[in-house]
């Protein structure tokens, strides 16, 4: 990799794998969310969250490389400014976990460390071992939002990881990223365990009253017998090397049934 190239990364799953991959000192500034490793995004710009990314502010640093992602919406009018600006641009938006292993080989070969990003993969492979779910396996719902209950469907990363730590999906037969459920009226699908991982919600913050109290969710299993769990956002809702770590607490979830 050049030593001068200078990178911004609009997301912080982008900034989380360049920092993998040993490339920390090649960023310039970073988005608002981006919190990890603390030592390394500490030091650097910081120029908004991903909807108010200052583009303008970003280009004025004169990067060699931008990173940035359609995983949210609102996100194509900052990947669009950067796109007229002709700067170059990696755009990821991965669905499922071989799309977000294909994703760190497109950053690793734009920072030209294509084999330092197939030792990443393998290392997360390795930390992340294949259990197939038994026929009679916990029926897991990620919760990405409380109220309307926003959960993790088929058509996502995290759909991959919770068969992979031999769960099932409770909102496997949603072919979308997504589903929507109504918080007053039970899932029409049964839901084991219960995973709370609000977005932009610091951990500490989730609160297992809100869910355990929904007056339509009561003969639900999850709710009935407990089994509802803290997982940061930080560990399952961005793309990249912790999801490692939101592998670990589901297996733990799904094992504690």
């Amino acid at each position: 990799m050049p030593p001068e190239m200078r990178v911004v990364s609009h997301t912080c799953s982008n900034t989380e794998i360049v920092c993998a991959l040993g490339a920390q000192d090649r960023l310039v500034a970073v988005d608002a969310d981006s919190d990890f490793p603390p030592d390394v995004v500490g030091r650097l710009p910081q120029l908004g969250r991903d909807l108010q990314f200052d583009v303008e502010a970003a280009l004025a640093l004169k990067p060699d490389l931008v990173l940035s992602s359609l995983t949210v919406p609102g996100h194509d009018r900052i990947v669009d400014a950067f796109t007229a600006s002709g700067v170059p641009l990696v755009v990821c938006n991965p669905q499922s976990l071989d799309e977000v292993f294909d994703d760190i080989r497109r950053i690793a070969a734009a920072l030209e460390l294509g084999a330092a990003g197939e030792r990443l993969i393998a290392t997360m492979q390795q930390q992340m071992p294949l259990r197939t779910p038994a026929p009679d396996a916990p029926r897991v719902l990620v919760e990405w939002w409380p109220k309307p209950v926003i959960g993790a469907a088929r058509r996502s990363w995290v759909h991959d990881l919770i068969e992979r730590a031999g769960g099932r999906n409770a909102l496997a037969g949603c072919d979308a990223p997504t589903q929507t459920l109504a918080a007053e009226a039970a899932p029409g699908t049964p839901v084991d365990v219960l995973a709370m991982s609000w977005c932009g919600v610091k951990v500490d913050k989730y609160r297992a009253d809100v869910v355990l109290r929904r007056e339509g969710w009561q003969d639900v299993a999850a709710v009935r017998r407990g089994r509802v769990v803290p997982i940061s956002e930080e560990f399952l809702g961005r793309p990249g090397p912790r999801l490692v770590e939101g592998y670990r607490q589901l297996r733990a979830a799904i094992e504690g049934v």
